[in-house]
């Protein structure tokens, strides 16, 4: 076999490779929002690959969520996409701003500050979950937005996600706007901001994703039914005296579109995001 023809098997059998794996770790997908159309009696009846074609369809599962008065599923999404949209929106705008001055500002301690933001990346949640809890009660935020929004707006990892992207930023682009007399947040705003859209893509879809599954802490603190968070509305679908598998599925279905749509549409932003902030430094 010559070297052509084995370099061409390379690569077919690395597609190949590539396609299965992508096949298997979205089944489990496929799976959910297929049986979230199919009857309550026919979800578990059929677990091999016939299980991914249903023999009977029914939309009554999410009938069921979407207008039920039983289950108030499109409360709990609203609860989930403001609290994460106003995180996403806040933060990326706090930790680009801190990201810059650790940067682009050069003052005492700069260096200590960039430290403990890197420190701080490392600390488990579960270590703070108890003191934060205590400082958002103190504040009598229990059951309130602001206890599942102010304390995720600053982020270590964006941070440091920024600054690598803003090292990469060359300085004369910033030194020609304070000649024609810029002030740093003029700058920021004009020079910046608009040539850091992969960062500012990338930052805002993890931080989209990290929060839209959060459990434990809205399980903390929102308790309240009209403030509660969609993942914890959704366990709250396995207390129920009789389980219907087919109306989680269809939740599940549902929770899981938004994050779908978000890769779609700003995932070339996202890789290019990723990449450039790796290699700047």
């Amino acid at each position: 076999m010559s070297r052509k023809a084995k370099k061409k098997l390379k690569m077919i059998t690395l597609s190949v490779s590539i396609v299965l794996l992508g096949l298997l770790f979205i089944s489990p997908l496929v799976w959910m929002m297929v049986a979230s159309i199919k009857p309550e009696t026919l979800i578990f009846r059929d677990m091999g690959l016939e299980s991914l074609i249903p023999r009977q369809v029914t939309l009554d599962h999410y009938a069921t969520i979407l207008f039920s008065d039983s289950v108030n599923f499109m409360k709990y999404m609203w609860n989930s996409l403001f609290t994460v949209g106003m995180i996403v929106l806040l933060g990326t705008v706090v930790n680009a701003l801190c990201a810059y001055a650790l940067v682009k500002l050069k003052f005492p301690g700069a260096g200590l500050v960039l430290t403990i933001i890197i420190a701080l990346y490392v600390v488990p949640f579960e270590s703070v979950l108890i003191p934060l809890y205590v400082v958002v009660n103190s504040f009598g935020w229990i059951n309130e937005y602001p206890a599942l929004i102010v304390p995720f707006i600053a982020q270590a990892f964006s941070i440091f996600l920024f600054i690598q992207f803003f090292k990469g930023i060359p300085n004369e682009l910033e030194e020609a706007a304070q000649i024609d007399g810029a002030n740093p947040f003029q700058v920021f705003w004009r020079i910046v901001v608009p040539n850091s859209k992969p960062v500012f893509a990338t930052a805002a879809i993890l931080a989209f994703v990290t929060h839209w599954s959060d459990f434990m802490w809205p399980l903390i603190v929102a308790t309240d039914d009209s403030i509660r968070t969609v993942q914890v509305g959704i366990q709250y679908l396995f207390t129920d005296n009789n389980i219907e598998y087919g109306q989680i599925m269809a939740a599940l279905t549902l929770t899981t579109i938004p994050v779908i749509l978000i890769f779609i549409f700003f995932q070339r932003y996202y890789v290019q995001g990723i990449t450039s902030s790796g290699v700047k430094g």
